[in-house]
């Protein structure tokens, strides 16, 4: 049996995974360990309309940030999803362990790097804006490093897995 996921269907699958994306976030959770990473690298690899690629992990980020509130370094987490996204883009018709495994550890380091720059914290004064504050800064910052890193493990294995089976089992595919 040969079934493409309607457009309304893909609609439906997008919301859910809006929303469970969203939930890890404001439920009680381990920092920086939520689907939101995971999602972004998904979104990339399998859906064939770019634009929703691209809203799906956004849509997420603002209807949580707006119950945790927004905050001076939004920008580069944003830039940081929207290149989980295009890194996903690069496995699209290869999405096996190896390449999910890798691009969610590159996805993780990409993340942990830009977002710790103390420059995106000059308005609350965290770190001095130094080499040994940027040190600080990674240095502090490694617990939630280690989190982000098992939650994009973790959430990808799951989406990646369950879109697998689907696939495999239905011969379904994102429209």
């Amino acid at each position: 049996m040969n079934v493409t996921v309607t457009k309304t269907n893909a609609f439906l699958i997008a919301g859910l995974l809006i929303f469970i994306a969203a939930i890890t976030r404001i439920i009680p959770h381990p920092f920086n360990f939520t689907a939101i990473g995971a999602i972004a690298l998904f979104s990339g690899a399998t859906f064939k309309d770019k634009r929703w690629a691209y809203i799906l992990p956004f849509i997420a980020m603002i209807i949580t940030d707006t119950y945790i509130g927004f905050h001076f370094s939004i920008l580069p987490v944003y830039a940081c999803f929207a290149l989980s996204v295009a890194l996903g883009t690069l496995i699209k018709n290869k999405p096996n362990a190896f390449n999910v495994i890798g691009l969610s550890l590159i996805s993780s380091t990409i993340f942990f790097l830009v977002t710790n720059l103390p420059i995106w914290y000059a308005d609350m004064s965290l770190y001095p804006i130094s080499w040994s504050g940027t040190m600080e800064s990674y240095t502090m910052a490694l617990p939630f490093f280690t989190n982000q890193i098992a939650g994009d493990l973790f959430y990808s294995g799951l989406f990646f897995g369950v879109y697998h089976i689907l696939e495999k089992s239905r011969k379904i595919a994102f429209s």
